[in-house]
């Protein structure tokens, strides 16, 4: 068996007669942020949801730390250390965030921590102030907005303490400084370190974002999708560069400068 970390190869996925996603494959290191880019409509959350189990792939493998994941269950991903977020937030509205993020909290791959399970409220609180909620730790998750719903789904996912950590469109809703600010807790995460009770070697990251300017400050790689297919997998800077991204995607692009693509 490989010994990669996670690597999607030669997936597909069929609805009816449309092909969403055909021979998509790309791999990601330890500790790499890898951007997903692409037009509405190119499969990005469909080769999302394959990563995460929420759809079989009709063909493909998917490997993640050396075992095959391809067809085991959400759950046994989690337990393996893949936890993501995604574009519809479906929070227990009536319960507090921190109840929220506690419900995280209990599954194999916390409990055999040993210690924690005697702090599982204070690591939720210690992720609610990872991602800026800690001060509404005790309302309910209806009285949140929508940008504010999506990092409570962060909290919930970074408090499984994850290896690989898949983001859907984790910006969206959030104002230029709120994306700002919690690009920067992504780019802190994936180094890794100890935040409160949380306690992290620092995590892998596939982020799905149509905010194109903070993905590329953060990410060390992209892989662009268009029509079911990766057409460019690189650094940043040469992706947007790229003809064809420039073509069916991004536009017109800034000489030397990716700071001012926009989504």
């Amino acid at each position: 068996m490989s010994d990669r970390f996670f690597a999607a190869s030669e997936l597909a996925k069929r609805f009816g007669g449309l092909e969403a996603v055909r021979k998509v494959g790309f791999e990601v290191s330890p500790h790499e942020i890898v951007g997903l880019i692409g037009p509405n409509g190119a499969g990005k959350t469909t080769v999302v949801k394959m990563i995460m189990g929420l759809l079989q792939p009709d063909a493909g493998q998917i490997i993640f730390k050396g075992k095959d994941i391809t067809r085991e269950q959400t759950w046994k991903r989690v337990v393996h250390g893949i936890t993501g977020t995604f574009q519809n937030s479906r929070p227990m509205k009536r319960l507090p965030l921190i109840a929220n993020v506690m419900v995280s909290l209990y599954n194999p791959r916390v409990r055999r921590q040993g210690e924690w399970v005697k702090t599982v409220q204070a690591r939720a609180l210690d992720a609610l102030e990872f991602v800026g909620l800690s001060d509404l730790a005790l309302s309910p998750a209806a009285s949140l907005s929508q940008g504010d719903l999506k990092r409570l789904e962060i909290a919930r996912a970074i408090a499984t303490e994850p290896d690989l950590l898949v983001l859907d469109e984790p910006f969206a809703g959030l104002t230029q400084s709120e994306t700002r600010l919690l690009g920067n807790s992504i780019h802190r995460l994936r180094k890794g370190g100890r935040f409160g009770r949380l306690h992290s070697e620092g995590c892998a990251m596939i982020i799905v974002e149509h905010k194109l300017s903070e993905l590329m400050r953060i990410a060390d790689r992209i892989v662009v999708m268009h029509f079911g297919e990766v057409i460019a997998d690189g650094p940043p800077e040469e992706v947007v560069q790229d003809p064809r991204v420039v073509e069916v995607y991004i536009g017109r692009v800034p000489q030397g400068n990716r700071e001012e693509v926009q989504g």
